[in-house]
């Protein structure tokens, strides 16, 4: 069977970083005899200096009649460094999520042993360590309207915004979650400031007896914070909004020992996308430095989430026996040899049609 993936390479280090998880991919695809084609599109800052859209109906066409999305990073300094830019690489991304309808962005975080000295976290938080993150992708305040700035340019707003049916899907695919692994569920809100967080926590306790067999508790968001760091695996799986999951789920990236650790898969009413958390990191751009395995560790939920493909998924195991072999890329090296993006996708890669 022929799998299509779209490939948004994007900005920065993204293209060197794709790269990589391509070649992880077609190794998978050579051992396994799978077909996987693969069709390169603009999205971001690359996008905007093509043809002025960071998220060009083209790109959104492909994307549409794709299995899959592999994505890599956005973002240009010369938009972060002008207020005034209309027009922003950030905007291509949240406009394919909404188009695509990616309501959840799924953020697994379990450490690899051989890492666990590279967090700024005792040794013994992190032992056993392994949760799910679900943040909520199309609503809250990064959608929110009335959204802008007063006439005088004094006064700047944002609104969040939720209704019912955004609230009850995600919490509804948070419980799934929850009874496919431990049966434990983390709602995170601030109920007792918000009212878009007590309408989340009002529709999760409606839902609470559809799901018997799941423990719940409920924590505000600023506590959440200082639990990720002082207890990590006391949690299973959490559920939250939008602005709320994308800082927590980048304060918990330090449990992994290194940003460049993390993959994530968004998915939804269309075609799931894969991508790492990590920025698009224009300082090292083009350099061949950049660590490539949240980018391959997100094909390896790509084969798993999007295409069914277990045995197949085997990337996890490549990376902990590189990590372990020290074929690493200066972040996490320790002041030993660091090998280079390339050479650690092709170590992997190795490792994957050999083993």
């Amino acid at each position: 069977m022929t799998y299509k993936i779209a490939v948004l390479a994007g900005d920065g280090i993204g293209p060197e970083i794709v790269a990589q998880a391509r070649k992880v991919i077609d190794a998978v695809a050579e051992k396994f005899n799978h077909q996987f084609d693969y069709t390169e599109a603009l999205i971001g800052a690359s996008a905007i200096d093509a043809v002025g859209n960071p998220y060009p109906d083209e790109t959104h066409e492909l994307c549409m009649n794709s299995d899959a999305v592999l994505f890599g990073a956005i973002g240009d300094p010369k938009y972060d460094n002008d207020p005034n830019a209309k027009v922003r690489p950030e905007q291509g991304l949240l406009k394919m999520r909404q188009k695509l309808g990616l309501y959840a962005n799924l953020r697994p975080l379990e450490p690899f042993k051989s890492l666990l000295h590279k967090s700024p976290l005792k040794t013994e938080l992190l032992e056993g360590v392994d949760f799910l993150c679900i943040r909520e992708l199309t609503g809250g305040i990064y959608f929110g309207r009335p959204q802008g700035r007063s006439e005088d340019g004094n006064t700047a707003f944002d609104s969040c915004v939720y209704t019912k049916e955004e609230v009850e899907r995600i919490v509804r695919l948070g419980f799934e979650f929850a009874g496919k692994r431990r049966k434990k569920l983390t709602v995170v809100d601030k109920a007792n400031v918000l009212a878009t967080s007590r309408l989340w926590r009002e529709i999760a306790q409606k839902m609470e007896p559809e799901y018997p067999e799941i423990e719940v508790e409920y924590m505000f968001v600023d506590n959440a914070a200082m639990q990720i760091i002082t207890w990590p695996k006391r949690f299973d799986v959490m559920v939250t909004e939008n602005m709320f999951g994308d800082i927590l789920t980048d304060e918990a990236s330090v449990i992994s020992g290194s940003l460049g650790m993390l993959p994530s898969a968004s998915i939804g009413v269309h075609t799931s996308v894969f991508e790492p958390i990590h920025g698009s990191y224009p300082q090292v751009a083009g350099q061949n430095i950049a660590n490539p395995c949240a980018t391959v560790l997100s094909a390896a939920m790509m084969l798993d989430h999007a295409f069914g493909m277990k045995k197949e998924a085997l990337i996890r195991e490549a990376v902990d026996k590189a990590l372990e072999a020290g074929v690493v890329t200066e972040d996490i090296a320790d002041g030993k040899k660091a090998y280079s993006t390339s050479e650690v996708g092709d170590w992997l890669a190795n490792y994957i049609k050999n083993v």
